[in-house]
């Protein structure tokens, strides 16, 4: 079992995430609580037993972030994650600065915390058994020299999404798969990746028309439908822009 700090203000909202929730069947256990962060902090340096504290990004006398940043600046191992009704991204970005491994919005769903926790168990795993079975494949965490990088996890499942719902796609329904508000989903991409969110749709779609153009069996019409453009007008001239011809020159050369 992975022993975890709750950290909030509201009693209510810290027994309720306490004791509601099933965290030994995900592999944790509650091994404290704390009102703040000063004294979440305390706890943390005083005990050295943690494995994860969840808390509140919102507090009075030390804030979730700046409990963060303060474990961040110590280089303590605990794992973060931020728990808050507030859904700006000026937050969250400062979070992923101190090394937070993801941010839940309020009400925390039982969906989310369980997808997130069995991933951060995941993590857990593989650090404590070593890193002969470390997944090599992704890059470590940014800045922080060691571990298992989520955000890169977030952003390849973002992008298998949108491959996969070219003819029907949302922002809104991206972020909801990575379970981010898409306001902020839409800067972490960015962020994360050099691209804008739009600039990805496009090159994900005229790659995958590109592809379809290949095969006889479809009209432009239809591939542009299939990548999802109701205008096939609309479609010719992204793809004009984006391969310097149309579809039809594309196709015939």
């Amino acid at each position: 079992m992975y022993r975890l700090l709750v950290v909030d203000d509201e009693v209510e909202t810290r027994n309720a995430l306490c004791h509601y929730f099933p965290w030994e069947e995900i592999g944790f256990e509650i091994a404290g609580q704390a009102g703040n962060g000063k004294e979440a902090l305390d706890l943390v340096i005083r005990n050295a037993c943690y494995d994860v504290v969840l808390a509140d990004i919102r507090m009075p006398v030390m804030s979730g972030l700046d409990l963060a940043k303060e474990l961040h600046s110590l280089r303590h191992p605990v794992k973060v994650i931020l728990l808050s009704g507030y859904r700006e991204f000026e937050y969250a970005q400062s979070a992923m600065a101190y090394g937070v491994r993801n941010y839940i919005v309020k009400p925390a769903k039982y969906k989310n915390l369980t997808e997130i926790f069995n991933l951060l168990r995941e993590e857990l795993d593989r650090e404590r058994a070593g890193p002969s079975v470390r997944d090599s494949s992704l890059s470590l965490e940014e800045g922080s020299g060691q571990g298992y990088n989520y955000n890169a996890k977030i952003v390849e499942t973002a992008k298998t999404y949108i491959r996969n719902q070219l003819k029907e796609l949302s922002l809104e329904a991206v972020a909801e798969v990575v379970h981010m508000n898409p306001n902020y989903f839409s800067q972490f991409f960015k962020q994360k990746t050099g691209q804008t969110f739009t600039e990805y749709v496009v090159q994900a779609k005229m790659e995958k028309a590109a592809e379809l153009l290949q095969d006889i069996r479809y009209r432009t019409y239809e591939v542009s439908e299939m990548v999802g453009y109701s205008n096939p007008k609309n479609f010719t001239r992204t793809f004009r822009e984006y391969y310097g011809m149309t579809p039809s020159q594309f196709r015939n050369r």
